[in-house]
């Protein structure tokens, strides 16, 4: 009996692993990386890039949003990491709020590339790949939150309940081993 539940339950909880956007799951994606695009002739791939909004620019008809591009993890999301392919340019139709799609913000674009744009990117002159986005995922914000009355000095994602209570007999009341 105990195995036709675990069988039953099994494909509930995979599927509950793949939590890639129903926008950014469709269609097969050239494995290209921006920095690879500033130099070979790529027009025409379709790519899914992300990374953080440096800058967002709306035109008449178009809004381009340049992202440092991170790589993505399973779910499609930028890592949160200091290694980078390089930055590019995406443009889609109407109109997107630079203050919703604000500088440090995580976006998804899928698209295709369009050829390269050469810009300055301070004093140097930057060749970014440009593409024609088609979706553009803005990720909602990770929000952590302090936890008070922790012996342990970590405002991340776990909290005093980690800390302070599952330590054993050292959960905090009785004062912990390590310091």
């Amino acid at each position: 009996m105990d195995r036709w539940i675990f069988l039953f339950l099994l494909p509930i909880a995979v599927a509950g692993c793949a939590t890639v956007p129903k926008p950014l799951a469709v269609g097969a994606f050239a494995e290209v990386t921006p920095n690879a695009a500033q130099n070979d002739n790529l027009i025409g791939q379709r790519v899914r890039w992300g990374g953080s909004i440096a800058n967002t620019e709306p035109g008449k008809n178009e809004t381009c949003i340049e992202i440092v591009s991170h790589p993505l993890d399973s779910n499609a999301r930028p890592l949160d990491t200091d290694m980078t392919w390089g930055r590019f340019i995406a443009c889609a139709p109407d109109f997107y709020d630079p203050e919703v799609y604000a500088k440090g913000r995580e976006v998804t674009v899928i698209g295709n590339i369009q050829g390269t744009t050469v810009d300055k990117l301070g004093e140097y002159e930057y060749h970014y790949p440009q593409i024609n986005a088609e979706t553009v995922y803005l990720w909602p914000r990770l929000t952590t939150y302090p936890y008070y009355g922790s012996r342990y000095p970590y405002n991340g994602y776990y909290g005093s309940y980690w800390y302070n209570n599952m330590w054993g007999p050292w959960n905090g009341r009785f004062g912990s081993p390590y310091w």
